[in-house]
C-alpha cells in the first residue's frame, strides 16, 4: 500500500492514504541500518498491521524529488510566502533570503502579501513593482475580510506547498482560510496522538483536498541556505538572468566591476534598488564567511 507522510512525531509517522485514511506507522530498522530516515512528504510504501486500529509499518520510501533541511519536509512542489502588505513593514532582506534558498532547491514560488485591506494603492503597487519584475506569481490577500482567497486556493490545487511566514502577517488566519474542511484530518491526528496535537515544531502536512498539502514552517526567520557560495548567489537573483553576459568582464559579481551590464539595469530601473541591496549585503555576507 502506498501513502503519504504528513506527520512525523516521537518515532511515530502518521500516512495519508488516498480512500483508505491515515495509519500511525513506525519505520522498519532498515532505516536505522541504512542511516536515512522518513520525511514528511515522503510517498512511502507500507504493510498494514491491523486495519481496525490503523496501524502499520513503513518498508520503502519512494524516490524524492527535493528536500528540505528546515523545515524537514520532502517533495515539495512550491512554496507560499506570506508576509503583510502593512502591519508590519515586509521586511525585505528575510524574503529575498527566503527566495534565495527557494531558487537554489528549484521550488517555485508564490508571494502572498497579505491584510490588502489596511493597505495604500502606492504599497500594493510598490510590491507588485518589485517582485512581477523578478517573474514570481504575487496575490494580495486579505485573511480577515476573505479578500482572494479562492485565488489563493487555485494556485495550491494539486501540489504540496510549504506556507512560509514571519509572524505577525496573518498566517495562521490564512491557513484557516484555506482548509476549513481540515478538521477531519486534524481530528484524527489529535486522537491518535494527542501528546503531539500541541506541538508546532513538527513539520505536518494539511490535506485541503485529496491532492493538495499545505505545511506551516514554524521558524521562518531561520531559514536561509547557508550552503550557498558566493559565485552562485547572482544566479539565484532571476532577473539578473537578462543581463548574464553582458558585462564588460566574463565571471562579472555585478558589484565593484566597471561596465556591468546588471549595476546599469539597476540604475535604469530594470532592476530594483531594494533586490540588488540585499544582494550585495548577501554577497558580503558569504565572501567573510569563508574566512573563518
Amino acid at each position: 500500500m502506498r501513502g503519504k507522510i504528513i506527520k512525523g512525531i516521537a518515532g511515530f509517522y502518521y500516512v495519508n492514504v488516498v480512500e483508505s485514511g491515515l495509519y500511525e506507522c513506525k519505520a522498519r530498522g532498515v532505516f536505522r541500518k541504512e542511516k536515512t530516515k522518513p520525511l514528511v512528504g515522503d510517498e512511502v510504501e507500507m504493510e498494514v498491521l491491523d486495519e481496525t486500529e490503523k496501524t502499520g509499518n513503513i518498508t520503502a520510501v519512494l524516490p524524492r524529488k527535493n528536500a528540505l533541511v528546515r523545515p524537514a519536509v520532502a517533495n515539495v512542489d512550491q512554496a507560499l510566502v506570506v508576509f503583510a502588505v502593512t502591519e508590519p513593514e515586509p521586511h525585505f532582506n528575510l524574503l529575498n533570503r527566503f527566495l534565495v534558498m527557494m531558487e537554489q532547491k528549484e521550488i517555485p514560488t508564490v508571494l502572498c502579501f497579505n491584510k490588502e485591506d489596511i493597505a495604500t494603492k502606492a504599497q500594493t503597487e510598490e510590491l507588485a513593482e518589485i517582485y512581477q519584475v523578478c517573474g514570481y506569481p504575487v496575490v494580495f490577500t486579505s485573511a480577515t475580510e476573505g479578500i482572494h482567497i479562492e485565488k489563493v486556493k487555485r494556485l495550491l490545487a494539486g501540489k504540496t506547498t510549504v506556507i512560509a511566514g514571519p509572524s505577525g502577517v496573518g498566517k495562521s488566519s490564512l491557513i484557516n482560510r484555506l482548509q476549513p474542511t481540515v478538521q477531519m484530518e486534524t481530528g484524527d491526528i489529535s486522537r491518535k496522538i494527542a501528546r503531539g496535537k500541541h506541538t508546532t515544531r513538527h513539520s505536518e502536512l494539511i490535506a485541503i483536498d485529496g491532492e493538495s498539502y499545505i505545511m506551516d514552517t514554524p521558524g521562518f526567520s531561520s531559514l536561509y541556505a547557508g550552503d550557498v557560495e558566493k559565485e552562485e548567489l547572482k544566479y539565484y537573483f532571476r532577473e539578473f538572468a537578462p543581463f548574464e553576459g553582458r558585462c564588460r568582464f566574463q565571471g562579472c559579481m555585478h558589484l565593484s566591476e566597471p561596465d556591468c551590464a546588471v549595476k546599469q539595469a539597476v540604475d535604469h530601473g530594470k532592476i530594483h534598488k531594494i533586490r540588488y541591496r540585499d544582494y550585495q549585503e548577501m554577497y558580503a555576507e558569504l565572501k567573510n564567511r569563508k574566512k573563518y
